[in-house]
């Protein structure tokens, strides 16, 4: 099963992706995929690495279903982080 890594942005605690460039990036579909265990490891170590230089706090690696609707964190609390509160006002 694939893996992303997930976390909060420092400056205002807002839920990333890490992305094959590096960069943190808001939205899940443009988030980085690893296939293997040892591209989830480097990709969780790259997480690890921007949490020393306060950019992130807390960087982890969630396991990812691909759908023909996109991505989707396979444990409920990380798709909650993911796409926001399973209560909403605009139902």
């Amino acid at each position: 099963m694939p893996h992303m890594v997930i976390a909060n942005t420092l400056r205002d605690g807002r839920v990333v992706f890490l992305a094959d460039n590096g960069k943190w990036v808001s939205s899940i579909a443009e988030g980085a995929l690893a296939q293997s265990d040892s591209d989830a490891e480097q990709l969780l170590s790259d997480g690890q690495n921007a949490e020393a230089r306060d950019i992130v706090i807390d960087p982890q690696l969630i396991e990812i279903n691909e759908t023909e609707h996109g991505r989707h964190p396979s444990a409920y609390r990380e798709y909650i982080r993911a796409y926001g509160p399973s209560v909403r006002k605009d139902d």
